[in-house]
């Protein structure tokens, strides 16, 4: 479970790799800002990628908290940036409800599923869209 201000986002367990403190990525010329560079992860190169940009969440500077979530999702890896890493959940199937009506269309296309934690709403995040819309251009 990872938060972008305040609100709490899961990513599959199967497709996270490792938790790193954030450090600045290497700036890519032309890259969209919301691929704002890459990072050299135990000799892997990863693109990083703000989440707060595509999921519409106010843009913040980094601090002492923020992550980067390293994902092997099919043959993608990237590095995403999150405001903090927090937990690891055990979510049943049962728990999990589509995403709510009135969501704005790109949002909704980003989330697998909803569901509770402690009394906020914790949205589960789709890496396969995620990826598709990275390789789309966003």
């Amino acid at each position: 479970m990872v938060r972008l201000d305040d609100e709490y986002y899961a990513l599959a367990g199967g497709s996270v790799r490792e938790v790193a403190r954030w450090r600045p990525p290497t700036p890519v010329p032309g890259a969209p800002s919301l691929l704002p560079g890459i990072i050299n992860q135990r000799g892997v190169v990863l693109p990083v990628v703000d989440l707060r940009q595509i999921l519409g969440v106010a843009i913040a500077p980094p601090d002492r908290t923020t992550r980067l979530v390293i994902i092997h999702h099919q043959a993608v890896r990237a590095a995403l940036m999150v405001d903090a890493a927090l937990d690891l959940l055990t979510i049943q199937p049962a728990e999990l409800s589509p995403p709510p009506v009135g969501l704005s269309p790109q949002r909704v296309r980003m989330l697998q599923s909803l569901t509770q934690y402690q009394s906020y709403p914790l949205q589960v995040l789709n890496l396969e869209i995620l990826i598709t819309m990275l390789q789309e251009g966003g």
